[in-house]
């Protein structure tokens, strides 16, 4: 059963095309180049985690978006081999500096840790937007930039979640969140959604550790806490590849259907737990879409149809 849905068809599983990893190398793909590309603008979108299938998810919309406008922009789709890669997200960014595309948009690994490259950017007469985890405002702001975002309101998603998963649970009941990179915007406002759930409904938040958004931390993270917290009756995870791994602790120390389990992003390999119960609910930001609408968004402030601003994108709770 799906809640709060925006009531269209939801994208299921995508495996990862050859194409983004060869855009790696070759710096894009879509459609073969069917007019002159001095008439269109070059859109670069730089992503995190090539693991993570929400990021290959996000890829393969922007590029099936691009097809179908093949006469209106290029794409450039580059993205990094994991989520703590911050060095490589800065170089993928100077070296779309140095190709001198008209737009980039990116979801950054680290909330402050690529406003300096940024700036260069923007110094270069590049646009810049932002998308998925937001750029540090005060940073930003220092930094005398103005970068418009384009993404779901974490804190109010994962409260949703929060909320389904207190259904499960008796006040007072030990539970413990999985956040992701600390410096992370769309981490650190997921956890405190968890926190404003988890607080509403009484619960008991016995700790609180980094996953860096990858599977096998997030199973060490749970594993290591199920040892000293062996009552515990919930983990809140900030994204699903976290859940996977804590799910897999969960069964792996013989507490399956004792520990109830929390995600977000709604990727492919989490719906079956949602279906037989090993995960209680997670949120769909959409990443089909998601990178479409920074796309979308800088197409029109290259045209002049409008100032750069945030646009607030949609999360829908995801049950079973």
């Amino acid at each position: 059963m799906r809640t709060q849905t925006s009531g269209k068809n939801r994208r299921e599983q995508f495996l990862l095309p050859f194409c983004l990893t060869a855009a790696l190398l070759a710096g894009g793909c879509g459609k073969p180049d069917t007019g002159s590309s001095a008439t269109r603008p070059k859109i670069a979108l730089v992503m995190k985690s090539l693991a993570n299938e929400f990021f290959s998810t996000m890829a393969e919309g922007a590029k099936k978006h691009q097809a179908a406008h093949a006469e209106s922009y290029e794409l450039v789709v580059n993205g990094i081999k994991n989520e703590t890669d911050l060095a490589e997200q800065v170089n993928l960014v100077d070296q779309m500096i140095a190709r001198k595309v008209n737009a980039i948009v990116i979801a950054p690994a680290d909330s402050k840790a690529v406003v300096t490259v940024l700036k260069r950017a923007k110094e270069s007469g590049i646009l810049v937007v932002n998308i998925d985890n937001k750029l540090d405002s005060d940073v930003v702001k220092q930094a005398g930039l103005t970068i418009p975002f384009v993404g779901p309101d974490n804190r109010a998603g994962a409260r949703k979640v929060g909320d389904e998963l207190a259904k499960h649970l008796q006040r007072g009941d030990k539970v413990t969140i999985v956040e992701g990179i600390p410096t992370a915007f769309n981490g650190q406002q997921r956890r405190l959604g968890f926190e404003d759930a988890m607080k509403a409904a009484g619960m008991n938040i016995v700790a609180t550790q980094s996953g860096n958004w990858e599977m096998e931390k997030a199973n060490n993270v749970t594993a290591a806490i199920l040892s000293e917290h062996p009552d515990i009756k919930a983990v809140l995870c900030a994204n699903d590849n976290m859940a996977l791994g804590a799910a897999a602790a969960i069964q792996a120390g013989g507490k399956s259907g004792k520990v109830l389990v929390a995600g977000f992003d709604n990727i492919g390999a989490i719906r079956p737990m949602l279906r037989d119960g090993r995960v209680v609910a997670t949120a769909d930001q959409h990443a089909d879409q998601l990178a479409v609408f920074g796309i979308e968004a800088a197409l029109k402030i290259l045209k002049g149809e409008g100032p750069p601003a945030d646009q607030t994108t949609a999360v829908d709770l995801i049950t079973k």
